[in-house]
């Protein structure tokens, strides 16, 4: 008397690739060699932003150490961060 086993039938692997867009951010540092209309001007050349929204930044800096000046896209955050550095300010890119 043999035994049948009843059809097993295999789960086929589906894999997918996904595409992250992780958002990266341009961190600003605060230094003791620029002073405040050194920084705003170079936030507005760097992000095109406002002199409004580049002194809450520039003071944001200023108070808390750093802040962040633009989020989007590595390549968007590297022409930002290059222009930031243009006169020596410390960025960071982080993801």
């Amino acid at each position: 008397m043999s035994i049948e086993k009843p059809f097993e039938q295999k789960e086929q692997e589906t894999i997918t690739e996904v595409e992250v867009n992780l958002p990266f951010s341009v961190f600003l540092f605060n230094d003791d060699w620029h002073n405040f209309d050194e920084v705003i001007k170079q936030i507005i050349k760097a992000v095109k932003c406002s002199i409004q929204k580049a002194k809450a930044i520039t003071f944001e800096v200023h108070v808390r150490g750093k802040a962040v000046v633009f989020s989007g896209e590595l390549q968007e955050c590297l022409k930002v961060s290059s222009i930031l550095e243009e006169i020596a300010l410390h960025t960071q890119i982080v993801s």
